[in-house]
């Protein structure tokens, strides 16, 4: 039953209409939302424990699900600290019985909303080093493009987040649409097929069992 994940289907074939339009709305006007409490202060623990651990630099595991992600990337950059951040209790609190090697010391977990966290971390100027958003909800139905990321208000202050960024997804779509959105925002994009060689999530192992398709954009500038 793991490899039984199915494939993404939407009347939506390519890049929205409307992607550009929106992207520039969002630049032009400010997103007024107010910043949740439990979200800052998560986030303002959450960077308490980067101090604490000497202020490497800053890797940010964006929507980090059950944690897996964020371990992996641990263990892949010693020398970085990660946090990885999801809105579920439920899920960042769950038993790591899947994890078979040591606990990396070079990370934490932050239960905090995303939209929070992004503005933030913008309004604050922390400068993370490496972003990574991995298999967000796609929302493959056209009419709910605005609850992707790229067409959400809160994308301005996400794709200000993190000398390099990286999304993967398992709809060609969204990486395209996601790419076109960092170049309207002035970010250089590129994307490609993915071929893990080890999956970073579960969601990614178990679309790749599937035999879906996998995506990712990256983008990467100057640090500071």
């Amino acid at each position: 039953m793991f490899a039984n994940s199915r494939t993404i289907v939407s009347a939506q074939s390519d890049v929205h209409d409307h992607l550009a339009a929106r992207v520039a709305r969002h630049l032009a006007e400010p997103f007024r939302k107010p910043i949740g409490e439990p979200s800052r202060r998560a986030l303002a623990t959450a960077l308490e424990r980067w101090q604490q651990a000497g202020g490497a630099p800053l890797i940010l595991d964006a929507g980090c699900g059950v944690g897996e992600s964020t371990l992996r990337l641990a263990t892949a950059f010693p020398g970085h600290f990660v946090i990885g951040v999801d809105q579920s209790e439920k899920r960042l609190t769950a038993g790591k019985d899947w994890w078979e090697s040591e606990m990396p010391p070079n990370f934490c977990w932050a239960r905090a909303d995303l939209v929070d966290v992004w503005r933030l971390l913008q309004a604050e100027a922390v400068p993370v080093r490496r972003h990574y958003v991995l298999y967000p909800n796609p929302w493959p139905k056209i009419g709910h493009f605005g609850r992707r990321w790229q067409g959400h208000a809160v994308f301005p202050a996400l794709a200000a987040c993190g000398d390099y960024l990286e999304c993967r997804s398992n709809w060609q779509v969204y990486i395209d649409e996601f790419a076109q959105a960092l170049t309207l925002v002035g970010r250089p994009a590129q994307t490609e097929a993915w071929h893990p060689t080890q999956a970073m999530t579960p969601f990614e192992r178990k679309y790749a069992a599937s035999g879906h398709g996998l995506w990712r954009c990256v983008s990467e500038r100057s640090p500071g």
